[in-house]
């Protein structure tokens, strides 16, 4: 007959044989989880985003780290999804109120050139660029997940006609795009400079414009 003490050590092996031979639970960790840290004000380099493996995953945590761009107030401002165009951080409605009117400029007699001129009026605290306008309704990002986002600029139905090459061109470099970095009289700026987004924009299309998950959030 064996010991008790046999019998309980026994059981211990058997426990931990058990333990060992348990399915442990898959990692929860997200692409995106392995880059580095970045204040609210800046932008992650491309080349950081070289942690990431996988060149799906990889496409779709650079089109994140652009929607923190494409979803900041001094872009998405310009792309309601309604007929007056918004203002601040809060998503306010311009004011005094302004209709889109038939081609995005406005209506005829109050047209969005009528008071936005070629650059800010620091003195009216009016802001201006060239070429401002509202984009197309079926552009609108107001209250959009960067994948629908995604999805729309890679839509050539919904993006104005543009390439992926265009859509690079115009984020790199439009004058009124870069309005987002240089707005004047003490507004927010979006995130990083131009020329960073548009290199992370540049970088996305490179590695197969993939879209990211409906829940990712930037």
């Amino acid at each position: 007959m064996p010991s008790p003490l046999r019998t309980w050590a026994s059981v211990l092996v058997l426990l931990a044989a058990a333990g060992c031979s348990r399915r442990q639970p898959e990692s929860t960790a997200r692409p995106s989880d392995v880059l580095p840290p970045v204040g609210p004000s800046e932008l992650r380099a491309p080349e950081a985003f070289g942690v990431i493996t996988d060149r799906a995953d990889r496409s779709r945590a650079l089109f994140l780290e652009a929607s923190r761009v494409l979803l900041h107030p001094r872009c998405a401002n310009c792309h309601p999804s309604g007929d007056t165009p918004l203002q601040g951080t809060e998503w306010q409605a311009h004011y005094p109120p302004v209709l889109r009117g038939p081609e995005d400029r406005g209506v005829v007699g109050l047209e969005c050139t009528s008071c936005h001129q070629d650059r800010n009026l620091e003195l009216a605290r009016v802001p201006g660029a060239p070429n401002w306008h509202l984009a197309p309704l079926e552009m609108a990002w107001v209250g959009r997940t960067p994948r629908q986002v995604c999805e729309q600029l890679k839509d050539r139905k919904r993006n104005g006609g543009k390439t992926l090459a265009q859509i690079v061109e115009h984020n790199a470099h439009d004058e009124l795009v870069g309005w987002g970095w240089a707005p004047g009289s003490g507004r927010e700026p979006a995130p990083g400079t131009q020329e960073r987004f548009g290199a992370i924009v540049a970088a996305w299309v490179e590695t197969g414009a993939e879209c990211p998950p409906e829940e990712a959030k930037p």
